[in-house]
C-alpha cells in the first residue's frame, strides 16, 4: 500500500474518532454536569471498542513514521515529521492513561490535531539526510517524547485553568447552572482538579527527565560531529532554558506548594521554550530558509 493511502487512511480514521468523541462526550445536555455531586469522579470513560478502534490509527501513523525515520538508509526528517511525531506520542499517552483515568473528553482535540499532523507531512516531506547516526535517532526520539509528554502537560494546565476558571466563576456569582454549553460535555468527562494536578506534575517530571536525557544526548552528538560538547547556538540555548524553566517549576511545587495560574505560566513558558529549540528551528531552516 502506498504510503499516500495509509496517511490518507491514518488520518480519515483520526478525524471519525474526533468526531465521534466529540459527539458522545462534548455534546452532553448540561444536566449531567449540574447532576454531578462535588468531588465525584468523572462520569464515562473509554469503551472496550473504542480503545481498540484508536490503536488502528496509531499503528499506522507509527509505522509511517518508522518508515520515514528508522527503516530508511536515507532518511527524512523535518519539522511536519517532528510535529507529526509528536501529535502520536500525545494520542498514545492519551489512550494509555484510558486505562487509569477518565480524561476522554480530551481526545476529540489530541485526535484532530493529530489528524491535521500527520497530512501535514505530505506537504512538507523534510529533507533527505545522507546519514543520521545513531546518537543523533536516539537523541530525536528524547525529544520527540519530552514534547508529547509537555503537550499532553500543557492540555492539561489549560483545562485546568479553563476549569478552575468556570468554576469560580460560577461560585463568585452564586449560580448553580452549569458552566456554559460549550465546555459542560468537556468538563463533564474529566476528574477533579486534584486529581488533575496530582497528573499534571507526574507529567511534568516524566518530561523533565526525558529533556534532561536529550541534553545529555545532545552534548555527546556535538562532541561526535563538532568535537566539543557544548555550541551556544539557539537550539542549546532555548533548550537548556527550558530545562531550567521545569526545574523551578519542579522546585517550587515541592518547596512552595505552586499550583494554578502559577503553574500553567511556567509550563506554557517551558513549553514555548522547547518547541523554539526543537520543531521552531527545523521549521525556520525547512520552510523559511530551504535549507537542511
Amino acid at each position: 500500500m502506498p504510503d499516500i493511502v495509509i496517511h490518507v487512511v491514518a488520518s480519515a480514521l483520526y478525524a471519525a474518532l474526533a468526531l465521534h468523541f466529540w459527539l458522545t462526550r462534548w455534546r452532553v445536555p448540561s444536566e449531567r454536569w449540574r447532576a454531578r455531586p462535588a468531588g465525584a469522579p468523572a462520569p464515562g470513560g473509554l469503551l472496550a471498542w473504542e480503545r481498540t478502534a484508536i490503536l488502528l490509527p496509531l499503528a499506522l501513523h507509527g509505522y509511517l513514521l518508522y518508515c520515514i525515520l528508522v527503516a530508511p538508509d536515507n532518511p527524512r526528517f523535518g519539522f511536519a515529521f517532528a510535529l507529526s511525531a509528536t501529535l502520536w506520542m500525545v494520542v498514545f499517552i492519551y489512550w494509555w492513561e484510558s486505562f487509569f483515568v477518565s480524561l476522554e473528553g480530551i481526545l476529540p482535540i489530541a485526535l484532530l490535531l493529530a489528524t491535521l499532523c500527520s497530512l501535514l507531512t505530505l506537504w512538507f516531506p523534510g529533507l533527505v539526510r545522507s546519514t543520521i547516526p545513531f546518537e543523533f535517532r536516539l537523541h530525536l526520539l528524547l525529544s520527540i517524547f519530552a514534547t508529547g509528554v509537555l503537550t499532553v502537560a500543557l492540555l492539561h494546565a489549560l483545562l485546568m485553568a479553563v476549569m478552575d476558571r468556570l468554576l469560580h466563576g460560577a461560585q463568585i456569582g452564586g449560580r448553580s447552572s452549569a458552566p456554559g454549553e460549550a465546555f459542560a460535555g468537556l468538563l463533564a468527562g474529566l476528574p477533579p482538579l486534584l486529581t488533575l494536578e496530582r497528573l499534571l506534575f507526574r507529567l511534568i517530571g516524566i518530561a523533565f527527565v526525558l529533556l534532561t536525557l536529550t541534553l545529555a544526548t545532545g552534548l555527546t552528538l556535538s562532541e561526535t560531529l563538532f568535537g566539543r560538547a557544548l555550541r551556544f547556538n539557539h537550539e542549546t540555548v532555548f533548550a537548556i532554558i527550558a530545562w531550567a524553566a521545569f526545574a523551578i517549576l519542579l522546585v517550587g511545587r515541592h518547596f512552595y506548594g505552586w499550583r494554578g495560574r502559577t503553574a500553567l505560566r511556567w509550563t506554557l513558558a517551558g513549553f514555548m521554550l522547547v518547541i523554539l529549540a526543537n520543531i521552531g528551528s527545523t521549521f525556520v531552516l525547512e520552510v523559511i530558509l530551504r535549507r537542511g
